[in-house]
């Protein structure tokens, strides 16, 4: 990606720094050694696909250090904002909804022309993946472990008396969405209902749904969210969830383990879990494991990178997916 770049020098991350001129520049200030870093490369990769006129960078903040000093970098990672070699906006700390919050909110603001009917454009396919993130999903306030006030409670517990299985996005944790949906979809409160990427309503429609008895057609019921993620983990007797797929790993730590798992011989099949919401978040819950990738063999899972590499390098990792011990 020519917008996502490492600098390696003072020199270079000044030239980074005047070339992108006017437009946005992030740069990140990492660490090889810490995990957190790894994850919002992950982010910042993603980011860098969404918006094509602005920079990313990767630091790292002990090799450069006067570059880390002159901008008092005191721990990783940590995000600085530039435009016109001028720092504009900082965020500390692997927060990833405030990183994309800060990069969606300065880069409409500093491209060229056109750039508030992009960000918009972008913004309403944002919401148009989010409500079809689940065949059935609640914009809330707060998580359905949690509502986060009367209103949101209610729907929840209306939703989980007629056994509804559905998704929730706290609208809480992003404001561009909260907004945004309340124009996307011309309905001005919270909580919202959607089933199959259309609205339903709000809580008062819900109540009428189910006093008159058409809630369970309207939301008709799944297999519940466990039942189907035991039948996508038996899928294969190796089940690798990750981001990409066999053909093509979306992130290094789904890279590595392909490139591991493909070495055995041993044959598996991949879910990229950026294609389905619902099955991302389930998952950690289902296996108490709160990383991708994941690998499981007949069923069981076996861990994540880390445990995969243990595994290869005791040489354990074939006759393991094979299901031999």
């Amino acid at each position: 990606m020519a917008n996502l770049v490492e600098a390696t020098t003072r020199q270079q991350f000044e030239e980074i720094l005047a070339k992108a001129g006017k437009c946005l520049t992030v740069v990140h200030f990492q660490a090889a050694w810490a995990p957190q870093c790894g994850q919002m490369n992950e982010v910042m990769a993603e980011l860098a696909k969404e918006h094509g006129s602005s920079t990313f960078v990767k630091l790292e903040a002990e090799a450069v250090p006067e570059v880390s000093e002159k901008y008092e970098i005191a721990s990783v990672p940590t995000f600085i904002f530039f435009k016109g070699s001028e720092k504009v906006d900082r965020l500390d700390g692997a927060h990833a909804p405030e990183l994309t919050k800060k990069v969606q909110r300065l880069a409409v603001a500093g491209s060229p022309g056109g750039a508030a009917e992009s960000g918009g454009s972008d913004l309403n396919q944002r919401l148009k993946k989010l409500i079809n993130a689940a065949p059935c999903m609640l914009f809330m306030k707060g998580s359905a472990q949690e509502p986060r006030c009367g209103f949101s409670r209610q729907i929840v517990e209306l939703l989980k008396k007629h056994s509804i299985q559905f998704s929730s996005f706290d609208i809480l944790s992003d404001e561009e969405v909260r907004q945004g949906l309340k124009t996307y979809s011309n309905w001005p409160t919270y909580p919202q209902l959607y089933v199959n990427g259309e609205l339903v309503g709000g809580l008062d429609i819900v109540k009428e749904l189910a006093e008159s008895g058409e809630l369970e057609n309207t939301c008709p019921k799944a297999m519940t969210l466990e039942h189907r993620l035991k039948t996508i983990i038996n899928q294969h007797p190796v089940m690798l969830f990750m981001k990409g797929n066999k053909e093509g790993a979306r992130c290094g730590f789904s890279r590595q383990i392909l490139e591991i798992l493909n070495d055995t011989g041993v044959d598996y099949n991949t879910f990229d879990i950026l294609q389905d919401e619902e099955v991302r978040q389930g998952l950690k819950t289902y296996s108490n494991w709160p990383t991708y990738p994941q690998l499981y063999v007949k069923g069981e899972l076996i861990g994540g990178l880390d445990i995969v590499k243990e595994l290869k390098d005791s040489g354990d990792l074939a006759s393991v997916m094979k299901g031999e011990s």
